[in-house]
């Protein structure tokens, strides 16, 4: 007979989250790979995320070396995998990830595109196939493209859909982008070096060869070492939570959670069954205090689908907006205690929704200056602006 399940108190939680995280100072990383890697992935819907994700977790983070790891050593890759999220990952964790969560949302991305392209320009799947035939050559001749360059070798490129008809928002947009993002999505294409800086969605892109490299996983058990790979990062978490941060059916999840053999355990209120390794089962003691600059749609705090272990409910509203997407945060000893915004001058403005004590209020000062001076000119504006966010931004 098998004995009680431990139990994982949120304190336990939360020391875990500052330790498997690389946000307690200690634990920090020295390069953006390993933090890619200790995360499984760094949210890339807003590419400032990826560059402030892994300098928040980095000893001495240097934007031209976490430059030079995606787009020249290209160890990480930028792809479109878990919710149909973008997602920077490690290079050789990505088969696994286009094999577990890419694939089904690439099939889904070329039958949409199909239906654009017939609604929208009377594209015929021959058409389609033609055109995608022609663009890919056009990517091998030069060896790397941007939108344009490529639209300018196939003139087809610049066809235009009108979106939206009839409404507020109704836009001209080319072809092109919907095409290049199913490519991509297959594993066919890889985004490179944008065309400015780190935080531009305007990116240069190649052939790449995950499509063939993810052939050699079945989806079964890719999503058994997805499952892995997560509940080493983000463990203890429920069936909720990893069923919301892949995105899959609850069938697909269970079956998952089920092969990778982990151990049921008791979450501290006792409400709700978490999941850990079975090599994971071992109690871990609080890293030494530790407060972090965290920014919008970080991996963290977008990891559980149940939050309550590092956030107050009564500040959701402050620190998400009305789609789920939560803003820049700061963080204590695996709290979320507040928010900041930065000002258009450069500076950071912060504000404290739970008070941390005097040692840590200090510690939150010397980040915010650390990371003004980090940005240098470079001015951030999250995708996904929160109400806080927005107050802050604005303050004198």
């Amino acid at each position: 007979m098998s004995g009680p399940r431990r139990c994982v108190s949120a304190d336990e939680r939360r020391a875990r989250l500052g330790i498997r995280h690389l946000l307690a100072p200690a634990h920090h990383a020295q390069r953006m790979e390993d933090v890619a890697r200790a995360l499984v992935g760094l949210h890339a819907t807003d590419p400032s995320t990826v560059f402030l994700a892994a300098a928040a977790r980095t000893s001495a983070p240097e934007i031209t070396a976490m430059e030079h790891a995606l787009y020249e050593e290209r160890s990480l890759e930028r792809m479109l995998c878990m919710r149909r999220t973008m997602f920077v990952v490690p290079a050789q964790l990505a088969p696994v990830i286009e094999a577990s969560t890419g694939r089904a949302i690439a099939a889904k991305e070329r039958a949409a595109c199909a239906v654009y392209l017939r609604d929208g320009v009377g594209w015929s799947a021959e058409r389609y196939a033609a055109v995608e035939e022609d663009l890919l050559a056009a990517l091998a001749a030069r060896g790397e493209a941007s939108a344009a360059q490529l639209a300018a070798d196939v003139p087809a490129l610049r066809e235009q859909v009108t979106v939206a008809p009839g409404k507020p928002y109704e836009a001209r947009q080319s072809v092109s982008s919907r095409i290049l993002r199913v490519l991509a999505a297959e594993g066919r294409i890889r985004r490179g070096r944008p065309t400015g800086r780190f935080n531009s969605n305007q990116f240069r892109w190649s052939l790449s060869p995950l499509a063939e490299a993810a052939d050699a996983w079945e989806s079964g058990a890719a999503k058994a070492e997805l499952a892995r790979r997560y509940l080493a990062a983000f463990g203890p978490a429920t069936v909720e939570d990893l069923k919301w941060w892949t995105g899959w059916t609850l069938t697909d999840t269970r079956k998952a959670l089920a092969a990778t053999g982990a151990e049921p355990v008791t979450l501290d209120d006792g409400s709700a069954t978490g999941y850990l390794l079975p090599d994971d089962l071992e109690p871990v003691p609080a890293p030494e205090p530790w407060v972090a600059l965290l920014p919008s749609l970080d991996p963290t705090p977008m990891g559980w689908r149940q939050r309550t272990f590092h956030l107050d409910a009564a500040h959701v509203g402050d620190l998400f907006d009305r789609n789920g997407n939560i803003g820049p945060t700061i963080w204590a000893d695996g709290r979320i205690i507040g928010a900041w915004a930065q000002h258009p001058t450069g500076r950071i403005h912060t504000h404290l929704l739970t008070d941390p004590g005097p040692s840590a209020r200090r510690a939150v000062t010397a980040r915010a200056r650390a990371l003004a001076e980090w940005l240098g000119d470079l001015r951030i504006t999250p995708h996904y602006r929160t109400p806080l966010e927005r107050r802050l931004a604005q303050r004198p």
